[in-house]
This record gives structure tokens, sequence and C-alpha cells, in this order.
């Protein structure tokens, strides 16, 4: 077998593979002689096929699957050995002239190989790089407080009706002269909260009302232009709520309020467990370290995103062979088209260019993943959704079976080894660098995202 690369601007290589039939001859005969061992012919016992007619039925497929495993091997093998950094897989040339099988050897094969282009990248204490630093004061404590003993609340019976409350009532139509309509719509224990009444005169309707008391209102003059909204209420059909113009006689039964949970060990050990908090300065405390947590995971992944920034120009406009690159994408997504690979290239290329920059940082700071990495990413994924409903006391072995379980799904696991990778590069970088640390609230931190 002879190969022979050329590389003449470094990004645009043809690789050209010929093949002897020594190269492949071995091969060929073992599989063929497997197929006669199962060949069944009518008239020869099993294994004992003559090779005369395996080789005429299976000898031209046989040779053909030994030279493509054999040129796909040795592509690989060449551009490991020879540290050629190729990007997508090869394609077949263009100006690759048809090969006859039925004749013997030699094959010539010519692939078009997309090259990386060379640079260098990185990053020690010489860089200077922003870190944002979320402030976890005493504001933002308070409004988790705030949140939890929400989430805890609960509705309780009250007297009279106030902003936010919640009614329950029996509803009944109305005729013309506003007597309760024979045969009209009738719903009994309907809620209303009068506070989402888009209409402000309707909406007074409601106001100091008691258990008792009847008010006579229009659903669709409270809701106007949300036929959903007056059919829901109403429990009729989208259809019929449309046409209606009738007032409602709404006699309340029932007001309930929203009351937070106190701040007291019942709502500490409901999320930290049985008196692993005793009082509300320990809660305090334990909200902060909780938000700590999170909020550097945030810190991290803003960080990752300014090194990006960073390093992208500092590296520069990276040239790329995009005639190449971009009949790669097309062979990749057939189904899709030339539009596709026009709309989505550009993109794509940023994408590769972080890409090959963070092979290079990775390789520079000794970065390796295990299984044990990619699984605490899953994790950490794990409890920040569990933390988000407010569950921050979940038991690790909930944690762990969770994880397990989005790990088990394929298209999940690449997301956490690149989420292991930033975990571990992330750590080294900044042990690296020099950050320039600046402190920040929440909230402009969070617009600071948004933008």
């Amino acid at each position: 077998m002879n190969i022979s690369f050329e590389n003449p601007d470094k990004i645009n290589g043809v690789l050209t593979i010929t093949v002897e039939e020594a190269d492949y001859k071995e091969s060929v005969e073992k599989t063929l002689k497997d197929f006669r061992k199962k060949a069944n012919y009518p008239g020869f016992r099993p294994g004992m096929v003559p090779m005369g007619l395996i080789k005429k039925q299976y000898g031209t497929s046989a040779k053909m699957d030994a030279i493509n495993k054999l040129v796909g091997e040795n592509i690989y093998k060449y551009m490991q050995e020879n540290k050629i950094q190729m990007l997508g897989e090869p394609l077949p040339s263009e100006k690759q002239e048809a090969q006859d099988l039925e004749k013997p050897a030699p094959y010539t094969f010519t692939f078009d190989i997309a090259v990386a282009p060379e640079f260098k990248i990185e990053l020690n204490g010489k860089n200077k790089i922003d870190y944002y630093k979320i402030n976890v004061d005493d504001e933002l404590i308070d409004r988790q407080v705030e949140m939890f003993a929400s989430r805890m609340g609960s509705y309780e019976k009250a007297d009279s009706y106030q902003e936010n409350d919640m009614l329950k009532g029996d509803l009944r139509e109305l005729d013309e002269n506003g007597n309760t309509k024979e045969g009209g719509i009738t719903v009994e224990g309907a809620s209303i909260m009068p506070s989402y009444i888009k209409v402000e005169d309707q909406k007074k309707l409601f106001d100091g009302c008691k258990p008792g008391d009847i008010i006579t209102f229009n659903p669709k003059k409270a809701y106007p232009e949300n036929d959903s909204e007056v059919a829901a209420l109403l429990k009729i059909e989208r259809e019929q709520a449309k046409d209606l113009t009738a007032d409602f006689s709404y006699q309340v039964t029932e007001i309930s309020r929203f009351a937070k949970h106190a701040v007291d060990q019942e709502l500490f050990d409901s999320l930290f467990g049985k008196d692993e908090v005793k009082d509300e300065k320990a809660f305090r405390a334990k909200i902060a370290e909780g938000l700590q947590q999170q909020l550097t995971v945030d810190q991290d992944f803003k960080f990752m995103q300014d090194v990006r920034t960073y390093c992208e120009k500092k590296v520069g406009k990276l040239e790329f062979p995009d005639a190449l690159l971009k009949r790669i994408m097309l062979a990749n997504n057939k189904d899709k088209g030339e539009e596709f690979v026009e709309k989505n290239y550009e993109q794509s290329i940023k994408e590769l260019a972080w890409h090959l920059i963070k092979e290079q940082l990775v390789a520079a700071h000794s970065i390796k993943v295990a299984d044990e990495d990619v699984k605490e990413a899953a994790k950490e994924t794990a409890r920040v959704q569990f933390a988000q409903y407010g569950m921050n006391n979940v038991p690790d072995e909930y944690i762990e079976n969770y994880a397990k379980e989005m790990l088990k799904k394929r298209e999940n696991v690449d997301g956490f080894v690149e989420r292991a990778i930033d975990i571990k590069l992330s750590a080294a970088l900044k042990e690296a660098v020099k950050l320039n640390e600046k402190e920040i609230s929440l909230d402009e931190f969070n617009k600071m995202m948004s933008e």
C-alpha cells in the first residue's frame, strides 16, 4: 500500500491511497472461508461448497468490504501518525476516477481532507479575565426566604374580600330583566380571582364582598377579547362564549386568602431536614450557603463565556477550507439541502473555532474526564433542577438515581461530558489566569446575561 498527502495551502489536503492485492488478499480469503462454512447450496453438504462458487457469488462484495475497511483504517492511522488534525470526515475527491474491482489491483483512491488551521493559544498569569462574583446580600436572602415561605403557604378562610383573594360561589345567567334565566347557564362552586379581571368597573363590583353577597357582573365585559377565559369560567364551549352578552349573578359562598408559611421550625425542617436548622439565623446562613453554590455555577458559566470571547479575540480570524467543509456539512445533512448549509455554516464555523481553541486549552492544562466526572456533572444538573423547585433537601440517593436515569439517554451523555470538561477547565483557568474580580448583584448579573 502506498499513501501520499498533499497540503499546499495548509487547510485543503488531498490524500491518495494505492491498494495492492497483497494488502487485502488475506482478509478476503478469510471472509470467503467463513462464508463457505455457513453456505447452504442444494446438492452440497454444509462447508463442502466449492470455493469457486463462493468466490463467484461473494468475491466482489468481500473484496469491496475489505478494501473499504483497509482504506478507512489507514486514513485515520496516517492522520494520527503524521499529527494532521482532520476536520469532519474524509470525502471522496471530486477528481476520483471510478475503480473497477472486477479488474485486478492496484486500485487508487483519492480523498479531500479538511485540515484544521494552525494557531497557538495559551492562558497564564499574564492574561487578565473578568470574573463576576454575585453578592449574596441580605436582600437576596430575604427574597429566597419569601419564596420558600410562599411555596409552603396555604389558603385560609377570610370574612371579606381583599386584593388577590380567591372567591368561590354560584353563577347564574340573568335575563334582560335581571332575573335568573330559566334554562340558562348555571355553575355551582365557580372560582373567581377578581384581581385577574381586566376591566376596572367590573373588577370593582367585588370590592369588600362577604360570603352570602350576590354580585351582578358581565363575564364578557370582565374578560374582553378572551373567549377562552369566559368559556372556562362558565364551563361552556368557546363558540358559545363568543356570542354571550348576558349578565350573571354570583353568590359568594367562600373567600380564601393565601397566607405565606411562618418562618418557623416546620419550614426549616421541610427544607433542610428535621432539626438540621434550629433558628432563623442558621436558616438564613444555610440559604446563603446554598445560594452561593448555585450562583458559583452561574459565575463559572459566565467566566467561560468571557474566556471564549478573550481567546477568540486573541487568536483572531481563523482560515477554514470553506468549500470543503460545506461539502462535508451537506453530506451530513442530505435531507436538509444546500439552503440549510448556507444558513447555518457561519455559526457552525464559530462553534468549530471555539472547539479547536478549547481543545488546546484542555490539552495545555492536562484536563482528563473520567466516568465519575460525567456522573458528577449529571448530579450537579439534578441538584440545580431540584433547587429551582425549592427542593434543597433531596437525599443523595434520589440525586444519584435521577442522574443515572438522565445518563441512560445517549443524547444527554455528550452534554454531560462537555459539562464535566467545562467544570474542570474553568477550575484550572481560574488558577492559571489573573482574575479581574467584580462584585455584582444578582439582578445586575441577570440583566447582563440577558443582553
